[in-house]
């Protein structure tokens, strides 16, 4: 039986939950670990989440809700750095957690590792604490090259993973899709493996009346595009700046990106200068990082929200703009086709050539003045991906573990 109150100590050594969003190392996994971790202390478990620090401003404790937390631990320089130079101060994490653990005389029932960094902290948690670890990498790096776009996952990620996926006791994935990659690529046997998918946080992301939304955004009756996430070449963001230039009513049509940081300067030149030789400069709009409570105000204003990426773990921001009931068209990545409902709350497409982007936005512009009904059918076919039915799950995956039905490595 699922004990009444469960101790949780969730690792995300190079990422920090509460980050800038859009920066270059915080997105989607950090949406994940901040919203699960306040979500199952809601439902009466204790959670620490273990995260290295960035800044020396950064207090030790945060608060992420009832009975969750957030623990600055020193690793290196506090500062920010390149996620590959973290891997150098990871032994220097784990001593400090295991301090900051016997000082505050802690125990945990389980250990919860996020990306490749956190699953070797984690790795040698289990067996000081004899504790069983589960792991979400929340992307793959072999996967990750198959692409081919931006900066290649070096071979020590692509090791460091494989002794993860056979030392830990679960691996949690968002998607069937994940699930049959690392059975093929990993050889997972696939009873190890659980799937979950992300959530949404369903009281943030709600509708906006748009004229509402556009006022506070000072925008105008333009068609409004909207791009959310980091700025990196995985992105695809050159892919939509492409299929600007096959829209009818160029004149009258705006693309918001949203995202970044003074580490993404030299992507944003570059999207800018493409942006220039399609004449389309006046069409796109960088409006930088945006705080995450801001956005139910974009993705309202917005009348497509576009996710042109090459991979995508998941795919949350289609998610937090079908809760505000604005359409998405997304190529095939992640769990899209489980999240769209083709035709109905947008399009997913086999590819992100800028015309197919084009064609299924002119689609979706086809449509004039989306009435109240149709905005709110578009955030009810997200309404199972509720944090709250999310959590539940992941606890489920948990109690294979407590349970001792998953044979725990020597």
């Amino acid at each position: 039986m699922m004990q009444d109150k469960l101790r949780i100590a969730m690792l995300s050594a190079h990422s920090c939950p509460v980050g800038d969003l859009g920066a270059r190392d915080t997105g989607g996994m950090s949406v994940y670990i901040r919203e699960l971790a306040g979500e199952l202390g809601k439902q009466g478990h204790y959670v620490d989440v273990y995260t290295r620090v960035h800044d020396p401003r950064d207090p030790v404790v945060v608060e992420l809700g009832p009975q969750a937390r957030l623990i600055h631990l020193k690793a290196g320089q506090p500062e920010n750095m390149h996620k590959l130079a973290i891997y150098c101060f990871l032994p220097e994490f784990a001593c400090n957690l295991e301090n900051y653990r016997k000082s505050n005389d802690l125990h945990y029932d389980l250990i919860f590792s996020h990306y490749w960094l956190s699953g070797w902290v984690g790795g040698y948690l289990q067996r000081w604490w004899q504790a069983p670890h589960a792991i979400m990498f929340h992307t793959l790096g072999d996967l990750k090259n198959d692409t081919g776009i931006g900066e290649a996952a070096p071979d020590l990620r692509i090791v460091t993973e494989r002794a993860s996926v056979e030392d830990c006791q679960r691996i949690i994935v968002a998607t069937d899709r994940e699930k049959a990659e690392l059975t093929r690529r990993y050889s997972v046997p696939p009873g190890k493996i659980g799937v979950t998918p992300c959530g949404v946080n369903v009281g943030l992301f709600r509708p906006i009346d748009k004229t509402i939304a556009r006022q506070e955004l000072k925008l105008n009756d333009d068609k409004i595009l909207l791009f959310v996430g980091r700025i990196d070449p995985m992105k695809g963001i050159d892919q939509l700046i492409k299929a600007l230039p096959y829209l009818p009513s160029q004149e009258h049509l705006r693309l918001l990106v949203i995202g970044g940081d003074e580490d993404s300067r030299s992507e944003i030149e570059k999207l800018q200068k493409l942006s220039v030789e399609l004449n389309v400069p006046d069409m796109v709009d960088f409006r930088g990082r945006i705080e995450h409570d801001r956005l139910p105000c974009y993705y309202s204003a917005a009348d497509v929200c576009i996710v042109p990426s090459y991979y995508e773990s998941f795919g949350l921001v289609a998610l937090e703009s079908l809760a505000c009931g604005t359409p998405v068209v997304a190529t095939d990545v992640g769990d899209m086709k489980n999240i769209i409902r083709q035709g109905e709350t947008g399009y997913v497409i086999a590819d992100n050539s800028p015309e197919k982007i084009a064609g299924a936005v002119a689609e979706l512009l086809s449509v004039t003045n989306r009435d109240r009904e149709s905005t709110l059918a578009i955030r009810a076919s997200v309404s199972r991906f509720d944090w709250q039915y999310i959590a539940e799950k992941v606890l489920a995956e948990i109690q294979l573990l407590l349970d001792g039905r998953i044979t725990t490595p020597a």
